[in-house]
């Protein structure tokens, strides 16, 4: 994850944010999708690294568009949402996953999730509301002039 972070520090992403978070997505649903493929350990832990690397590259762009796109005054009621949201999926993820797992090979819950991320992904590069919500922000200068 540090090196995603790096790697989108130094890169800066797309000029879209919602192309990057694309991106990052049909990576990490890949990633997935191959997790429930690999017979070899060793390749298991190249495709969780590579998905460690998305990580960043998703969470950077989504969080800047928030703050980009959401009101200053709401922005902690909605990054405290958020991280309700986030830190309730891990619980509630074992609660339906777990007994699932019971009755479905793991491999192939995995493919499966892999498969949908990468499907949430292509969807996420065809909406035209979240792709002009994406665009760069036009900034206005102290001195009155704009730019991106």
């Amino acid at each position: 994850m540090m090196a995603g972070g790096g790697l989108i520090a130094s890169w800066g992403g797309f000029q879209n944010k919602v192309k990057t978070m694309g991106f990052a997505s049909v990576i990490m649903g890949v990633c997935t999708l191959a997790l429930g493929i690999v017979p070899f350990f060793w390749i298991y832990l190249i495709f969780m690294a590579l998905f460690g690397v998305a990580m960043p590259i998703f969470n950077t762009p989504a969080t800047v568009l928030l703050q980009e796109k959401v009101e200053e005054e709401y922005l902690g009621r909605v990054f405290g949402v958020m991280g309700m949201i986030s830190t309730s999926m891990m619980p509630l993820g074992m609660l339906i996953f777990g007994p699932i797992a019971d009755i479905i090979k793991i491999e192939w819950l995995l493919m499966g999730t892999g498969l949908l991320i990468v499907i949430l992904a292509v969807l996420l590069g065809r909406s035209k509301e979240l792709i002009l919500a994406g665009k760069p922000a036009l900034v206005v200068h102290r001195d009155g002039s704009q730019g991106f």
